[in-house]
């Protein structure tokens, strides 16, 4: 006990460490001291952060109901948590094995596809489910307003234990109760909402070239944007959908109203510096901790797959001729290709400059 009564308390809007370590002991002490089968079991949703967690959330200088930010990619079998400190640059926490998804790369079109989503989702408290039959689960809000712009259907797609699939993604209990704690101790911490950014693989330049041909390759490219951003300035983007296009890093008056179907407002966008860690953080900033675990899919084969899926497909065809809905629409405050009503993402942030339509 006295080594915690000398740890520093990471104080602040999000609660502090220590809080969170003397709620965790207090709770393994109160069972340990009331013996084996008399006090009822905690249901997994409510489970505390394990020791191991709380300690490295102190190393890393977090706190455990900071916000969080949540990336998927396929091709890895991966979920990334990253973590904000106090500077609101976000830090990269841990990397969880996927234990299983199904579908192929490529996004969710239609219910009973077997497809798990891609692209930029955002979660809710009430999309948390503590009473899910797959352990613990949260939901990813699948169809977003650029899936309805599209006529995506389906339903309750998840991240989720089990380690089982029809179109979530599937961890196993153990690292679904883990990451679903972060997830609640954020929001008990002040977070409104926090994203998940569902992508096919890691996306640098080498790799969506290695798909160049793909029939998803513009879509994917679109995807790249969120991703880039996200690589320079560790700030999870403002997404919007208007014009059938996700539009990244964008802000507009609170007193209009986005369809994803209609023509785009006059965008401005937020100017923040790239993230450039301190050098007393640079180890923080460059640090990497992967969970080992089962992967059920095969990172080779799932590429192998995609690779000889090209362009000419009808799908994609299909996909591809929203891009030139922009070309027809009058005043369009955006120079990208088409995706409907919807904001995705965090609220816009001051201090912005216009955007040249």
């Amino acid at each position: 006990m006295a080594r915690y009564l000398r740890l520093r308390s990471y104080s602040g809007g999000h609660g502090t460490l220590t809080t969170a370590l003397f709620r965790s002991l207090f709770l393994a002490a109160g069972l340990a001291l009331a013996g084996c089968g008399s006090v009822p079991d905690l249901t997994p949703a409510e489970q505390p952060l394990p020791k191991e967690t709380l300690d490295l959330i102190g190393k890393k200088g977090m706190q455990p109901g900071a916000p969080i930010f949540v990336r998927i990619f396929k091709e890895e079998s991966e979920l990334e948590v990253w973590k904000a400190r106090d500077d609101g640059r976000y830090y990269h926490f841990k990397t969880y094995p996927i234990c299983n998804w199904s579908g192929e790369l490529g996004p969710k079109l239609a219910k009973g596809d077997k497809q798990a989503p891609e692209g930029f989702y955002s979660i809710k408290p009430q999309q948390m489910k503590p009473d899910s039959s797959f352990h613990v689960a949260f939901n990813l809000g699948f169809p977003n307003a650029y899936d309805r712009a599209h006529n995506r259907t389906g339903e309750f797609l998840m991240v989720h234990g089990k380690c089982t699939s029809a179109g979530c993604y599937a961890m196993t209990d153990a690292l679904a109760e883990e990451i679903y704690a972060l997830a609640r101790e954020a929001f008990r911490g002040g977070q409104q909402h926090f994203e998940v950014h569902a992508f096919p693989f890691r996306m640098t330049n080498e790799k969506l070239d290695r798909f160049r041909k793909h029939k998803w390759h513009k879509f994917w490219s679109r995807l790249k944007d969120g991703y880039d951003y996200f690589e320079t300035y560790r700030v999870p983007p403002n997404v919007a959908v208007c014009e059938r296009q996700y539009h990244v890093n964008v802000a507009w008056p609170e007193s209009r109203k986005l369809d994803a179907d209609g023509v785009c407002p006059a965008f401005q966008r937020p100017q923040i510096e790239p993230f450039v860690p301190k050098a007393e953080m640079q180890q923080i900033a460059d640090q990497r901790i992967t969970v080992p675990g089962p992967k059920s899919r095969d990172a080779q084969a799932v590429a192998t797959a995609a690779e000889n899926v090209v362009v000419e497909d009808s799908v994609a065809a299909s996909e591809a001729s929203a891009w030139t809905f922009i070309a027809s629409q009058p005043n369009s405050g955006s120079s990208a290709a088409p995706e409907a009503t919807g904001a995705i993402g965090p609220p816009a942030a001051a201090g912005l400059a216009p955007v040249a339509p």
